[in-house]
């Protein structure tokens, strides 16, 4: 296949066969995910937040075509659907080979639909279009056709070239003709490798473990990589300087097995990455006197998106913002989001810093010192930052789902957060909720003074979320002590009337 990022990084054509690397692409629950669990039969979408998928990921398959004893190898990329993960999706594309448009019968085309036939259309990737839940009643497969027409795909049958199959993602039916025609389109694209060229590939994500060290997830596009290789990475849409270099201490297949070596397309995590590498960017590898050269043109590996307005001052009608995330895409995804709710009624957003990892005490004494919000997305708060940001009133705002985190900042800029705060319990233990007109509930007084018979919102999110509803506070216990009143860090018991099933985390915010 000709893409010009593969070019770049392909040292020599060769006479090997590679399997393809494919995305799969599509509107938000078109079923995206569901296809490729059936395909691998595994479950992601379980252990995601939301039933969201939000980190790209890359899962190799083997697969006989229909007739044939030879099972083959395909890379599926799994590249996310909602809205906020534009680049995450474009980057996809422009790494695979071949990509699958997938498009629901019962909804045909939708607005992530189109961008993602934009993306696929604008890197020249070469596709299928898989017309899910044919199964579903109200399903219509010819609606579905109609709506890509408009679109200007034409399928084959239909005047045009670009092949169709009809699928039930939660059956499986269609989904084996699928893959016949992903290793058909293969083939027309010709795709070869040098196995004896140095390695390279994309990063596809990259993160921090606390026990192992940096680890890259990587897709090998040329070469054979192997442990030991000293590697380096770089911009993949422009020759510059490397921007991090080190040496393969640990290669690990995509099922986590450590191996000696990966050639094309497999998925691998490698560890020995000195800083943490880019998403998107492209690495080569091989021994030390074919980098050499590159190497001595990286100098020091520079920090993951440090704002050069480190330490701004809070101003009128400014937010100041530290994102952490869990790893590089997640971080990638905040940032996009967030950027997006900017340049509301004359006010903005200023990013001041961005960093991949948990949030630290570090991070609490840079958001003193800035006057910022720290902002966390599917990471979590280490115990000596949550004891300081509440002696020093930092706000910390977490969460799994990117977009309850946008709602928190729409919200602050438009004013939507309601009456100020005079006290605000969270929710630890579940007792009794037989009834729920009286749930028995554990929790800490986070702020202010919490007192018997008030009023009070249900919230279940971050700060900033519209309450689930209301409840009315019928008694408050401390160890088996009847009390009318707690302060700041006390546990106490609390017997509310409510018609919420209130849960662990959930908080009983009480207004002034």
């Amino acid at each position: 296949m000709a893409k010009d990022t593969l070019k770049k990084i392909s040292i020599k054509a060769g006479p090997v066969q590679r399997p393809p690397i494919v995305v799969v692409m599509g509107h938000v629950d078109h079923g995206k995910t569901t296809l490729l669990d059936h395909i691998r039969n595994a479950n992601i979408a379980a252990r995601e937040a939301g039933g969201i998928t939000q980190a790209t990921a890359a899962y190799e398959i083997e697969h006989a075509v229909s007739g044939s004893a030879e099972k083959r190898k395909v890379t599926f990329i799994d590249t996310p659907g909602h809205e906020a993960f534009t680049a995450m999706r474009s980057r996809g594309a422009q790494i695979a080979d071949l990509a699958i448009l997938v498009i629901a019968a019962d909804e045909g085309m939708k607005p992530q639909t189109k961008e993602a036939l934009q993306i696929i259309q604008d890197s020249k990737t070469p596709f299928i279009v898989a017309i899910n839940k044919i199964d579903k009643t109200g399903g219509n497969v010819d609606k579905a056709r109609n709506d890509l027409m408009a679109a200007g795909v034409l399928l084959e049958g239909y005047g045009g070239q670009v092949s169709y199959c009809g699928i039930s993602a939660k059956t499986g039916e269609g989904v084996d003709d699928l893959l016949d025609l992903v290793l058909l389109a293969a083939d027309l694209e010709n795709l070869q490798y040098d196995a004896s060229a140095p390695a390279s590939g994309f990063i596809l994500e990259a993160k921090r473990d606390p026990k192992r060290g940096i680890e890259a997830a990587v897709i090998v596009t040329n070469g054979t990589l192997r442990r030991g290789n000293t590697i380096v990475t770089r911009n993949a849409s422009a020759n510059v300087t490397p921007s991090v270099s080190g040496k393969v201490k640990i290669l690990e297949n995509f099922l986590g097995k450590t191996v000696q070596e990966l050639v094309p397309s497999a998925p691998a995590v490698i560890i020995g990455f000195e800083s943490i590498p880019a998403v998107g960017e492209v690495f080569t590898a091989g021994d030390e006197s074919v980098l050499m050269e590159v190497k001595m043109a990286a100098g020091a590996p520079q920090a993951l998106h440090t704002a050069a307005n480190r330490f701004a001052q809070s101003k009128p009608n400014t937010l100041n913002l530290i994102l952490k995330a869990g790893d590089a895409g997640s971080l990638e995804a905040l940032s996009v989001v967030l950027r997006g709710v900017d340049q509301k009624g004359g006010k903005e957003i200023n990013i001041i810093e961005e960093g991949v990892g948990d949030i630290t005490d570090g991070d609490v004494r840079h958001a003193q010192a800035t006057k910022a919000t720290i902002i966390g997305f599917k990471n979590r708060v280490e115990k000596g930052a949550k004891v300081l940001a509440d002696a020093q009133e930092i706000p910390i705002i977490t969460s799994e789902i990117v977009y309850d985190l946008a709602t928190a900042v729409e919200e602050y800029f438009t004013g939507a957060r309601g009456p100020a705060i005079a006290a605000e319990l969270e929710v630890l233990a579940l007792f009794n909720q037989e009834k729920l007109r009286k749930q028995l509930v554990g929790g800490r007084v986070d702020n202010g003074t919490f007192r018997d018979g008030v009023a009070c919102d249900i919230v279940r999110g971050p700060l900033g979320t519209t309450p689930l509803g209301h409840g009315k506070v019928l008694g408050l216990r401390e160890k088996k002590t009847e009390i009318v009143s707690a302060e700041k860090g006390k546990e106490i018991g609390v017997l509310i009337d409510s018609q919420v099933a209130i849960q662990v985390g959930d908080r009983l915010v009480v207004r002034k």
